[in-house]
This record gives C-alpha cells, sequence and structure tokens, in this order.
C-alpha cells in the first residue's frame, strides 16, 4: 500500500515527555521512536492514559516534548503550525454556535488572510468533499452529531494542509453513524492523499482505516508494536468479517495486552 517515492513528514526519536504536576512528576512518553510517511493512515490505539493522544498534540505543537527529537515536514512542529503543514480534528466538533456552518468553516480562513473570493471558494469544495453541500447556511445546532463531525473536518480541510491529526473523532457517535463515517473518511482520504494522524480506542475501527496501527503501552506511553495491514486501499464494510482483517485484529489485541508487561 505504500507509493513508490514516499517522503517521511513525521520523525519522532526517542521521544519523552514528563508533565510536573502539584503531585510529582508524571511521565506520559518514553522512548517513542515513529516514522510517517507521507500518504499514510496511522491509527494509534491504546488503554486511556497511555499518551496517544499526547503523542497527537507534540505533533501539533500542543505539548513540548521534554526528552528526544520530534519533526513535521522537517521542521520543529512549531515551525510546522506556522507554516499550516496540517489540520486538527478534536474529539468534539467544537463548532461556534452563533456561526453557520460556513462560518465555522471559513474562520481559519479569515484568520490566515485569504480574501473573501478565496474563502467562499474552499468553504464550498470541502463542503462537497465531506458531503455536506448545501449544509453551509445551517447553524451547528441544526446538525446531527455526525453532521457536526464531518463540518469540523471540512474545517481542518479547509487551507489545504497535507496533514491532518485526528484525535478520537467519532468516540462520541453510535456506531451506526461511526461506520458510516469510518468509510466516508477513508473516501475522503483516497480523495485527497492527506497523510493521516487518528488516535482511537477501537480495534475495529484501527484496522478498518490504517494503512499502519501503532500499538501502545500503559502509561509511561510506549510502542509495543507497528503493524503494516496488507489490507488493500479499498475497503468495504464486510472486509471486517475476512480473516485477513481478524488476524489484524488479532495481532492489534495481543500488543495492547503485551503492553502490560511494562505496567
Amino acid at each position: 500500500m505504500k507509493g513508490v517515492s514516499q517522503a517521511t513528514v513525521i520523525e519522532a526519536k526517542n521521544l519523552d515527555l514528563t508533565f510536573q504536576t502539584n503531585d510529582g512528576a508524571v511521565q506520559a512518553l518514553s522512548g517513542v521512536t515513529l516514522d510517517i510517511a507521507a500518504g499514510d493512515f496511522v491509527s494509534f490505539i491504546g488503554p486511556s492514559g497511555c499518551g496517544k493522544t499526547t503523542f497527537l498534540r507534540c505533533i501539533a505543537a500542543l505539548e513540548q516534548p521534554t526528552g528526544g527529537t520530534l519533526t513535521v515536514n522537517g521542521m520543529t512542529p512549531e515551525e510546522a503550525r506556522k507554516a499550516r503543514a496540517y489540520g486538527y480534528v478534536f474529539q468534539a466538533a467544537g463548532l461556534y454556535p452563533w456561526r453557520t456552518i460556513a462560518g465555522n468553516i471559513r474562520l481559519p480562513l479569515e484568520i490566515m488572510g485569504f480574501s473573501r473570493a478565496e474563502q467562499a471558494e474552499r468553504v464550498k469544495n470541502v463542503l462537497e468533499l465531506v458531503d455536506l453541500a448545501g449544509f453551509g447556511g445551517k447553524f451547528p445546532w441544526q446538525l446531527s452529531g455526525g453532521m457536526q463531525q464531518r463540518a469540523s473536518i471540512a474545517r481542518a480541510l479547509s487551507f489545504d494542509a497535507d496533514i491532518l491529526l485526528m484525535d478520537e473523532p467519532f468516540g462520541a457517535l453510535d456506531e451506526i453513524v461511526r461506520d458510516h463515517l469510518n468509510e466516508e473518511l477513508l473516501k475522503l482520504w483516497a480523495r485527497t492523499g492527506k497523510t493521516i494522524g487518528f488516535v482511537t480506542h477501537s480495534i475495529p475501527e484501527a484496522v478498518y482505516l490504517s494503512t499502519r496501527i501503532v500499538v501502545m503501552s500503559p502509561r509511561p506511553g510506549r510502542i509495543t508494536d507497528v503493524i503494516e495491514s496488507p489490507l488493500p486501499k479499498d475497503r468495504p464494510l464486510d472486509i471486517r468479517d475476512t480473516p485477513e482483517f481478524l488476524e489484524i485484529a488479532h495481532r492489534v489485541r495481543e500488543g495492547l495486552r503485551a503492553g502490560h508487561a511494562y505496567d
């Protein structure tokens, strides 16, 4: 599933992060080493508190590592943020209720100084990309939870960054909606060729979506396994019933169990 000339876009080497709290030091990440290539869909899975989101936030310059190195497109995370190298989708849609869907998507474009004509064109394009054409004039409260998350993804895509970081974007949705959005996300990834980093607690979701699955141990977060998926890029939902899919899911589960040896 890898392309012929995939460059490394995210590179972590021996990454550590220790938080200082009132109760003492808390080590969130320990010795994390990982390369992510252009066009990869990489999922991070592990128990709660294992550092999945922390690692994603380090990539986005929302947290500062206390050891090791981390580069994004050959730059520091701070430089990559200033260069608008990535879009970020949080667990909650985080849409402003007083702005329309188009207005929410337009917000980062306004901040970045795009012309009004360019804003309108980009909003139109990303609404179509996430199948929300015709909903730009609605307010968030008029949309379902799944549609709000699609609007959040559209906002992250609006300035056309090559990297999309997603922190459990579908975790609060019911299984039927989640399945649908998983399918839509794969279609979007195929159309755009973005590099995606995706945090999840769901083994089936990680296996279904990813080219690579990064399994992490309980805190301090370490990588216990990196699984290269042999599944084809075109994946109908019923691929989840195949022996190949179940074999990968079993390996993920074993990696999660092995992680507890670090406790």
